[in-house]
């Protein structure tokens, strides 16, 4: 019987991981699946921020170079459509930009300030919220050490 039980939560949190973070900008579905077992780092950005104009060449780097690691963008102003797929052109974003603001589905309270990059975990799990500009380097740091349970 508790085996059954543990064998239901599992699969419960299996689901959980796999359901969809909403469509990206330009329409696209974000499915859950395909970031299972990736490190995801949600960032939260505005055009008219400056440390997250700086942070976003080492999001890119990133994002692009890592293959456990996927970097999804938020805009804080809740940009929409062509307004949003402009801004996140104009800043030189090339990670994927969520139109849904996914705070619900993380279990988190919108944040009052920006920069902020909220680390998941490849178990969905929400492990972090950093506050403030963020490198690369930084960030791989801060994902060793949770990768290693600190």
């Amino acid at each position: 019987m508790i085996s059954r039980c543990m064998g239901l939560l599992a699969c419960l949190a299996l689901v959980g991981c796999s359901e969809s973070w909403g469509p990206d900008a330009r329409g696209q579905e974000v499915a859950g699946r395909d970031l299972e077992g990736d490190w995801v780092l949600v960032n939260y950005w505005a055009e008219w921020c400056g440390p997250c104009r700086t942070e976003i060449p080492e999001l890119n780097a990133l994002d692009a170079s890592s293959e456990d690691i996927t970097v999804l963008g938020v805009n804080f102003d809740e940009l929409q459509g062509e307004e949003l797929v402009a801004a996140a052109e104009a800043l030189g974003i090339r990670f994927r930009v969520l139109s849904v603001d996914p705070t619900e589905r993380l279990g988190l309270s919108r944040s009052a300030v920006l920069p902020v990059t909220v680390i998941v975990g490849p178990d969905g799990e929400v492990r972090e919220s950093l506050v403030g500009e963020q490198t690369q380097e930084g960030l791989l740091a801060r994902l060793d050490t949770l990768r290693k349970g600190g």
